[in-house]
């Protein structure tokens, strides 16, 4: 049986602190693909996520303040979560798949994130 393209590509993924990042590189990796979180929320390097992972494809999770706060129990400012933001901003212009997660469960966005992988290996 030969092996779906999509399972060698690598993919990579972006985000604020609490948008789904672990729990999308999870599912992802139970599915057989090749993932990996990205820490370029916390980076001052705008490249950073293309200089060390070199994704095929990049993925970029993102949810409100609200929700990252409420998800992860933080105590952080909006400025700090704005600062996240402007960090990811390269990452988010060069993204593939850019998935809103505030509204969707877990299993909602592998879906999303799925569909779109098996439409890159196809094409």
């Amino acid at each position: 049986m030969a092996q779906n393209p999509a399972f060698s590509l690598l993919i990579g993924i972006v985000g604020p602190c609490g948008a789904g990042k672990t729990t999308l590189a999870r599912a992802l990796h139970e599915s057989g693909f090749r993932a990996r979180q990205i820490a370029q929320e916390h980076s001052y390097v705008p490249a950073m996520w293309s200089l060390l992972t070199q994704p095929d494809i990049l993925v970029y999770l993102d949810a409100s303040f609200e929700v990252c706060t409420r998800r992860k129990a933080f105590d952080w400012t909006p400025r700090e979560y704005e600062e996240q933001q402007a960090r990811l901003a390269h990452a988010r212009s060069h993204c593939d798949v850019l998935v809103d997660t505030d509204r969707l469960s877990p299993g909602e966005v592998l879906r999303q994130v799925l569909a779109a992988v098996g439409g890159r290996a196809a094409g």
